[in-house]
């Protein structure tokens, strides 16, 4: 089980989680005031959740790893967007959403690897924005590896902003 940044996944057996952010800024504190022209690199945590054991090195969406699938392995990717952007068009949706084999296929990739299908949810929870990539193995096998990936993410926990907050966490 990792549980870091408010995001933390009860895996099944024969899963391999981390939660990570790229090195950057963090990001700023509720109310703090930037110079109008300062530009920031910030960066926000990742939840990565593979059927393999994930490489030390990846990037948010999976390269680096999905390469690695077999025709029965899953790759999740939950990718925090922040605070500005929840609630609201693209992210406006409430609430993990719940896969189903009908949304995978394989021209969701972020690029194309033979036989392999992926699906991408933007959705809103507790007032964060996030994206929920999750790539799977073999499209032709959709129907028995969605439902592993289904199951995993059934164990998503997303903290609330205001709890991060008051945990003395960022959003």
């Amino acid at each position: 089980m990792a549980d870091r940044y408010g995001l933390r996944a009860d895996a099944p057996r024969g899963w391999h989680v981390e939660v990570t952010r790229q090195p950057g800024a963090e990001p700023p504190a509720p109310g703090a005031r930037l110079a109008p022209d300062a530009e920031q690199d910030v960066t926000r945590p990742v939840l990565h959740a593979c059927t393999r054991p994930l490489p030390a090195v990846r990037e948010d969406f999976g390269t680096g790893v999905v390469d690695l699938l077999g025709p029965d392995d899953v790759f999740v990717a939950l990718v925090d967007y922040g605070t500005e952007v929840a609630d609201q068009g693209l992210f406006e949706k409430q609430g993990l959403p719940r896969l189903a084999p009908s949304q995978f296929a394989p021209n969701r990739m972020q690029r194309p690897l033979p036989g392999m299908s992926a699906s991408q949810h933007f959705f809103s929870s507790g007032g964060r924005g996030f994206c929920l990539f999750t790539v799977i193995g073999s499209h032709a096998r959709r129907m028995a590896t969605v439902r592993r990936a289904a199951l995993l993410v059934s164990t998503l926990h997303i903290t609330d902003r205001e709890t991060l907050l008051r945990q003395g966490g960022r959003p």
